[in-house]
């Protein structure tokens, strides 16, 4: 088991080219800087990524373009989860050669009514068959879309049975309770506990929690920095407060096509709103709103440029 990464985490948003609907490697990278620049870790291909809906091939070849582009790979947490035992197997051998720190794996995710014995079965065969001690698996426990919970009685079964490899998890499940209930029973065993929102974050802290990954880091990471640093001094509670704004705002509505309208608008490049079917594209005039909602929040994306095109404030003025 590698370094426990900690910190504030992106579930990095995809773009893609509007001629062929293929990712947008460019545009990608630059987003992806722009996150690292800010304090942000990358928890590549996670549900706000649209990961579901990219290939096995995109994935690699986004992973690669990364770290081909000088990114270190400390800075990941790439997903790589998939109904598929033998895609999951494929793309976490490959997060491996990189050395990336820890993969983030959803469980499968068609099935349902799947228990704690299938579970345990699936991660257990995909530790075995990547057969690498650098392995750090982090659960992703959103059972609101993979209707497979992990349990808090999964975790203890796979931290006695993989000590090594079973690093830490992600709650999605926005249940607070949940999430206190993870710290609380796993964490003194070294068991890194990232809440996948930073409304809580000034709760999660104290106990031990590792950070968060959360959607909104891809908006707001500076400010999620700052909290995650500062949630102890005098300045926490307006930093907690403000975190909280922008991201009410963006959980008011369709989460991903939110985002990604948002980035359209601030970087100039209309084909940062395309999302993948069966996801539907936010209509202009509801980014125009949201647009105003944010400004009158405070929020800004400071020193954020589209490739090929000029940085714009959030009002669409050009940034000096």
């Amino acid at each position: 088991m590698q370094a426990v990464p900690r910190g504030v985490f992106a579930p990095v948003l995809t773009p893609f080219n509007a001629n062929d609907g293929a990712p947008d490697r460019a545009s990608f990278l630059n987003h992806c800087r722009w996150l690292v620049a800010n304090g942000a870790g990358l928890a590549l291909f996670g549900t706000n990524s649209e990961a579901a809906s990219l290939s096995v091939g995109e994935r690699i070849e986004l992973t690669d373009a990364l770290i081909d582009s000088g990114v270190d790979a400390s800075k990941l947490m790439p997903g790589t989860g998939a109904c598929s035992i033998t895609d999951a197997v494929t793309l976490t051998r490959h997060a491996l050669s990189h050395q990336v720190p820890g993969v983030l794996v959803i469980p499968p995710f068609f099935f349902k009514g799947i228990g704690d014995d299938g579970l345990f079965a699936y991660y257990s065969e995909l530790i075995e068959r990547v057969g690498d001690e650098r392995l750090s698996v982090y659960l992703y426990h959103i059972p609101q879309f993979s209707h497979a919970p992990i349990s808090l009685g999964l975790i203890e079964r796979l931290l006695k049975r993989y000590p090594k490899s079973i690093a830490g998890a992600k709650d999605s499940s926005g249940n607070w309770d949940n999430t206190k209930a993870m710290i609380d029973n796993f964490a003194s065993q070294g068991f890194a506990v990232f809440p996948a929102s930073e409304s809580f974050l000034s709760r999660a802290l104290p106990l031990g929690a590792a950070g968060c990954i959360s959607a909104t880091v891809n908006m707001n990471p500076a400010g999620i920095r700052a909290l995650y640093e500062g949630w102890s001094t005098p300045q926490g509670p307006a930093l907690q407060a403000q975190a909280d704004r922008v991201r009410d705002i963006f959980q008011a509505t369709a989460m991903i096509p939110a985002m990604k309208g948002v980035l359209a608008n601030v970087s100039g490049l209309p084909s940062w709103a395309i999302v993948r079917p069966p996801l539907t594209q936010m209509e202009d005039v509801d980014t125009a709103i949201l647009m105003q909602n944010l400004s009158s929040a405070g929020w800004s994306m400071p020193a954020y440029a589209g490739v090929g095109s000029t940085a714009k404030t959030t009002d669409g003025r050009v940034a000096a």
